[in-house]
């Protein structure tokens, strides 16, 4: 198995290769140069497989034994999905009307961002500790990312945490998860601005090559091939689960299909639910969004483009007009043609907005389905889902549930919502829905405990400030992991 650039310029990287890098040297997202089919005697020969046994499996056809053998692979996932506060670790929750929501969020943050996380940074310390070296992630957040990586990573003695979240626009639990974490290799930043201002700098840090090779840098947002790999099993998972595969009479007949709808921001989940599909795997793609809705224009009517200011939402984890994770999905669908993803994104990046060409858009479309939820939407959907069911939803997992309430379930249509969140976690647009709940002891723990971050604030060249601030973290970390001391005094 072999990776390449989505815009061309890259071939021939192996996984440990890519495992260690942000963005490819082109710019471009790591991919597979092919991807395996998913046969229906393979799907059949999975049924009934627990969650880390399947992630195994998905994960060893594009992981080659040569770099991780199968019985160091299966220890690494067992040992990463051991701490979830779910036996099953990923549990579906099936309520009245053919609602059935795929729980995500048993992991120590509460986000579906801990299962890819967690394996991602196992993977990355098994080959630090063979090759006896170390490295430094930079991560910006939108909400989720930062906290799942922290508490991925803390306490390792190869491995430095560098995360900037956006100040004032992530609940406070998700704030308190990265700025309550005081390992010596976790290193948070407060930003003034939004996960897309955040980006920009982020990005020109990972071009720069010296400061890259000479520190190790890399990245685990969902631009890391590793998170994507990982997620490709919440689909196989749900569909068995949840499509009648198991039931289905005709073993030569066409297999059932399942549709699978998934809240949407970076596109890292829609992204691995598009390659899955390409694999062989019979699902419908539905994509909800907010009001930051770029994913849903896109298809709609083609129109990749930014609106004139992010929106703040009741599910601030998609607030997102960088839907950076797209880039894969066009690569697919254009028939891995890198030369034309790399003029699209090139202008996108210039002039924050890009019209699809026309057979693009037209795959595109046949391949998503979208919808855009308000704030009132989600509300209205977190209080009937507990007026009818007792159950209560996150605000993202609601973006995706809004589409029940309107498209409603008929006969012979197998269907799963994905729960990417705890509620709680979204205590705030708990209450705003008029509801109540009790927080667990984790969440309650978490304002007693000391705090530990930096701010970045605005000012007139803000981006080049964050950027040389960051930058000077790096190399000051490097630096203290030379000499063998502590960074924080």
């Amino acid at each position: 198995m072999r990776y390449c650039s989505t815009r061309g310029g890259v071939h021939g990287r192996d996984f440990r290769d890519v495992l260690f890098s942000g963005y490819a040297p082109d710019g471009g997202m790591y991919m597979p140069e092919s991807l395996p089919p998913l046969s229906p005697d393979t799907l059949r020969s999975w049924s009934g497989l627990p969650y880390p046994k399947l992630v195994v499996e998905v994960a060893s056809l594009f992981v080659p034994t040569q770099l991780i053998p199968r019985e160091d692979l299966e220890a690494l996932v067992s040992a990463a999905l051991s701490g979830f506060s779910v036996p099953e670790v990923v549990r579906v929750a099936g309520l009245k009307e053919g609602l059935s929501v795929l729980e995500l969020f048993h992991g120590d943050t509460m986000a579906f961002k801990d299962l890819a996380m967690t394996c991602t940074v196992r993977f990355l310390d098994y080959f630090l500790q063979k090759e006896k070296r170390r490295a430094t992630v930079l991560v910006g957040t939108s909400g989720d990312t930062g906290g799942s990586a922290i508490h991925s990573a803390k306490g390792l003695s190869g491995l430095d945490v560098v995360v900037v979240y956006p100040r004032g626009r992530i609940t406070p639990v998700q704030e308190k998860q990265m700025i309550t974490c005081l390992e010596d290799n976790i290193h948070v930043f407060a930003a003034d601005g939004s996960s897309d201002d955040i980006d920009q700098p982020l990005r020109r840090l990972f071009a720069d090559r010296p400061l890259v090779g000479g520190h190790g840098l890399m990245s685990l947002n969902s631009v890391n091939w590793s998170r994507v790999m990982i997620q490709l099993a919440h689909f196989v998972y749900a569909y068995l689960q949840l499509s009648g595969l198991d039931r289905a009479e005709d073993a030569g007949g066409p297999l059932p299909v399942l549709q699978v709808v998934v809240p949407t921001g970076g596109a890292g989940n829609i992204a691995a639910g598009c390659i899955v599909k390409q694999m062989g795997l019979p699902v419908q793609l539905v994509a909800m969004v907010n009001a930051n809705d770029i994913v849903h224009r896109t298809v709609q009517a083609g129109d990749f483009s930014m609106a004139a200011n992010l929106t703040q939402t009741l599910a601030p984890a998609i607030d997102i007009q960088d839907p950076y994770n797209m880039e894969r999905v066009f690569w697919l669908l254009s028939g891995r043609d890198g030369a034309l993803v790399k003029s699209m994104m090139e202008e996108f990046q210039h002039l924050h907005r890009h019209t699809l060409p026309g057979n693009l858009h037209k795959l595109l479309s046949q391949v998503l389905s979208t919808g855009m939820v308000t704030d009132e939407g989600i509300l209205e959907t977190m209080r009937r889902c507990w007026e009818e069911n007792q159950y209560l939803l996150c605000p993202h997992t609601a973006v995706a549930v809004w589409h029940h309430y309107r498209c409603p379930h008929s006969p012979g249509l197998n269907r799963c919502y994905v729960a990417t969140a705890s509620p709680a976690k979204f205590e705030g647009a708990v209450r705003r829905a008029g509801l109540t709940f009790d927080p667990p002891e984790a969440v309650r723990a978490l304002d007693k405990m000391a705090t530990r971050y930096q701010n970045l604030d605005r000012s007139l060249n803000w981006s080049k400030d964050w950027e040389d601030r960051l930058r000077e973290t790096i190399q000051s970390i490097s630096s203290a992991r030379e000499r063998r001391v502590t960074y924080y005094n």
